[in-house]
């Protein structure tokens, strides 16, 4: 019954008599130590297992010493050269104050750095590490070897992508990866606050700084030794983005109202929704500051540009809320699945993520997503419904010859991309793909000329 019971449990359990001679060996030591009980059983433990020079084994230690060691990690060999490494408590075995053997209870290592690496990512606030991202396409696989490199180094890192492609995701599996994981991650999203106060919670303040200051670190004090991520820098002003570029340059920080200089020690994660050249050219972004944060810019790709990948978050987020909301979910139908290969997703995966959530809420029993599930088909039905009726009425109303109603519609969009111009025929034409004396041409055919506000010339 005490064999059974030992073979039953999660921990491995290793005794050895006052001789030094294995006794007991249950079947989940056979497995962290790849060993069959035969091969154990009966010699003693240095016939069958290698310790490197200068260390000895636990359990040999704990017979000679008459004391319990515990939480240890230890690294041996197999009789088969089999590097293994465990997490050991090791006790005495006493009769009276005479030591007659002794016992070890081992964990796998993998099992006890993964509760330790949990435990610090709950503290730390990072729920993200680069297993989370979901994805096979050649598109992100090269992101994610990118930031895996970057994640190597402390230099600044400026990520790049439209609004749920997954920037925070990236920044957090960076922060994780890094030497700095065991710091804190600091998240801040630059447009949350106006520059009157984001100034002085980046910055800190001191007392008698302004009414109603306090002594107070700033998210740059706050990240010390670890990672501080701005979202959307581009909306911070001007003024603020050189007192942010000083600090980068400098490795230092004024509080609002004090005197003196901090030295600070943060790796800088900054992230953008835009272009940073069109933020750049729209004054929304000081060119020396990008320059400064993208030591190390990473482009994340838009769903659309990596469909490949849409079939795998759709399983994984229907396994995420099957879980959460108890459901049995098991796949989406054809219909869907050519829906959503089809749909050009301007929310990306976060678009995903909360459609099928919404979807999940509209099921009860069944199995199997269908279209009617989807709120956005029934509001694409509707719009598409609303288009087909208006066009069907606008044509009903005016029917023409097909050559007077393409040169109307000719008409209306040159009309369109050269006042959007300001009358530069030039950048029309770059805007329409055509050359710079094609549209002049048709400018001229059409009779529209610049300058005039009548409907049948060029506005």
């Amino acid at each position: 019954m005490y064999e059974r019971i030992l073979d039953e449990i999660n921990e491995g359990v290793h005794v050895i008599d006052t001789n030094g001679t294995s006794i007991v060996y249950n079947r989940k030591m056979t497995e962290l130590e790849s060993m069959s009980k035969e091969d154990v059983l009966g010699k003693n433990l240095l016939e069958v297992f290698q310790f490197p020079q200068g260390q000895e084994s636990t359990l040999l230690a704990a017979l000679r010493k008459g004391k319990s060691i515990r939480n240890v990690r230890q690294t041996y060999f197999n009789d088969k050269g089999k590097e293994i490494t465990t997490i050991n408590n090791t006790y005495p075995i006493k009769d009276g104050d005479c030591v007659i053997g002794a016992v070890e209870i081992a964990n796998d290592v993998t099992k006890m750095e993964r509760l330790i690496r949990e435990n610090l990512l709950e503290k730390s606030g990072v729920r993200f590490t680069f297993d989370s991202i979901i994805g096979e396409s050649e598109a992100i696989r090269d992101v994610v070897e990118n930031a895996k490199r970057a994640a190597r180094t402390s230099s600044s890192v400026l990520v790049v992508g439209e609004t749920g492609t997954g920037k925070e995701l990236f920044v957090q599996s960076i922060h994780q990866a890094s030497l700095r994981s065991a710091g804190p991650f600091i998240s801040q999203n630059c447009a949350a606050l106006p520059d009157s106060l984001i100034e002085g919670l980046l910055f800190g303040t001191t007392r008698g700084a302004f009414t109603g200051a306090i002594e107070r670190p700033g998210l740059f004090e706050q990240a010390e030794g670890g990672t501080l991520f701005l979202d959307e820098i581009n909306s911070l002003s001007m003024p603020l983005q050189a007192k942010l570029l000083r600090a980068l340059q400098e490795k230092s920080i004024r509080r609002i109202g004090d005197t003196k200089d901090r030295a600070i020690n943060v790796r800088i994660i900054a992230a953008i929704n835009e272009d940073p050249v069109e933020a750049i050219s729209h004054q929304r972004l000081r060119k020396d500051l990008y320059y400064r944060l993208g030591v190390v810019t990473l482009f994340l790709p838009s769903l659309r540009d990596r469909k490949e990948d849409i079939m795998l978050l759709v399983d994984h987020f229907i396994r995420k809320y099957n879980q959460l909301f108890q459901m049995k979910v098991e796949r989406v139908s054809e219909e869907v699945r050519e829906f959503f290969l089809q749909y050009d997703w301007p929310g990306n995966v976060r678009e995903l993520q909360h459609l099928i959530e919404g979807a999940m809420n509209l099921m009860v029993d069944e199995t199997v997503m269908t279209m009617e599930h989807l709120p956005i088909r029934r509001n694409h039905r509707r719009t598409q419904s609303t288009k087909e009726h208006n066009l069907r009425t606008e044509w009903n109303e005016d029917i023409k010859p097909l050559k007077d109603k393409l040169k109307e519609f000719e008409t209306a969009y040159i009309q369109h991309v050269v006042a959007r111009h300001n009358g530069n025929v030039s950048r029309a034409a770059k805007e329409l793909m055509i050359s710079r004396q094609s549209l002049q041409y048709r400018l001229r055919k059409l009779g529209m000329k610049r300058g005039s506000q009548s409907p049948n010339r060029f506005a």
